[in-house]
């Protein structure tokens, strides 16, 4: 049984996760005009692509936006066993692969029914991570997402309340300082970050609760339009799913769908 074990984490090492693929949620009626890549999380490691992906999207879709659940490059279930960093799947590949999602959304957003200026992106967990580390990073160009969400998301790569199997599927086992630094999202708030939705709970056993506490200091600090949905209870990867929460976490969804169309109405004014 060990050495089968050891051959099937080796196997998922090579060819068990697949870097890129883009599954898009179409609404049939009522459409928007908007369109969100859903990035779901996993510690880096692997994706949770139903409870923070596909049915995410579902519900996106369902009130008139279009989603596209983006499964980007992570480590795998046999570089979590074996404590081995891959090349080609750590750090920058899953944010290549967010760049490549906004790209081809925006050049098919006709196909879509939705604009190229209006795409925003999603993340759940290490999943907010990447969207609010794009954001940052894109921050000035015309690539930039219209806005971003992160959902309890891990947040600094130094801070003592690091997500560490999260930093350890983003960059491996020992980081450089420099390295941990670059990618801890509250020291690189820039002065022209879109606006973001964020949100989490205090009673969340995975990720601290001071991760979202230190990125939205950072935000206000910076003058940045945010809001920040903060819950006493509610857990941590509960997606869109009011079963897997409570029903004050849950509110999240319609907070989010109001500033979301409030936001929208103002750029149109």
């Amino acid at each position: 049984m060990k050495y089968l074990l050891t051959i099937i984490c080796l196997l998922s090492i090579h060819i068990g996760v697949k870097a890129y693929k883009l599954t898009p949620y179409i609404p049939e009626k009522n459409a928007t005009g908007t369109g969100i890549i859903v990035c779901p999380g996993g510690s880096y490691f692997w994706l949770d692509k139903k409870g923070e992906g596909h049915e995410v999207a579902e519900w996106l879709c369902q009130n008139g936006i279009a989603a596209f659940v983006l499964e980007y490059s992570h480590g795998g279930w046999g570089a979590f066993a074996f404590h081995m960093r891959v090349k080609g799947r750590s750090f920058p590949a899953g944010h290549n692969d967010l760049l490549q999602a906004l790209n081809e959304v925006r050049s098919h957003a006709a196909d879509y029914g939705v604009r190229a200026d209006r795409i925003g992106c999603m993340g759940f967990s290490a999943g907010g991570h990447l969207v609010m580390h794009t954001a940052e990073q894109l921050a000035g160009t015309p690539q930039v997402p219209f806005f971003v969400a992160p959902m309890y998301p891990v947040v600094s790569m130094t801070h003592p309340c690091t997500h560490k199997r999260s930093r350890r599927g983003l960059l491996g086992e020992y980081p450089s300082k420099a390295m941990k630094d670059s990618l801890s999202l509250e020291h690189h708030v820039p002065q022209n970050c879109p606006p973001v939705f964020l949100m989490n709970c205090d009673d969340d056993p995975i990720v601290h609760y001071h991760n979202a506490e230190l990125l939205d200091s950072a935000l206000t600090v910076h003058g940045i339009p945010h809001q920040y949905e903060h819950y006493r209870t509610g857990g941590h990867g509960f997606g869109v799913n009011a079963k897997k929460t409570t029903s004050e976490a849950i509110q999240w969804k319609e907070r989010f769908l109001i500033w979301l169309q409030k936001f929208i109405e103002k750029q149109l004014l």
